[in-house]
């Protein structure tokens, strides 16, 4: 399982941002993924729970956004959305196209903590 891995790396990132920023927990993880990613959001989900413990971000919400999948095409040079299986432009139909997004797994927000104050970081 992949995901353990990946969310052991998510919380090394999470804990430097709370480190750096003097902050006693984080409350609020945000991560933008698409679904060409090859992560499984409900397996990441539960490798979270093993991963965070004993850290800062033991407590926090790890929320998935889901990303879009958008290619644009090499024929007519529009973009638009995509299905997984069907990456084709939709304005001309074309399957020659450059995948601009829906592969990704990033960072997109942690919600800190500090004393009586929060803080958020994008």
């Amino acid at each position: 399982m992949h995901e353990l891995s990946i969310c052991q790396s998510l919380i090394k990132q999470v804990e430097t941002i709370a480190q750096e920023r003097k902050a006693q927990c984080v409350t609020l993880i945000v991560v933008g993924m698409g679904s060409l990613s090859g992560v499984d959001a409900q397996l990441l989900q539960n490798a979270y729970v093993i991963a965070s413990a004993g850290t800062v971000a033991e407590k926090a919400e790890l929320i998935i956004e889901h990303l879009p999948i958008r290619v644009k095409c090499n024929q007519c040079g529009s973009e638009s959305d995509a299905l997984p299986n069907k990456l084709v432009c939709k304005q001309c139909g074309d399957w020659q196209t450059t995948l601009l997004s829906g592969n990704e797994l990033m960072l997109m927000s942690v919600e800190l903590e500090k004393s009586q104050e929060s803080a958020v970081v994008h």
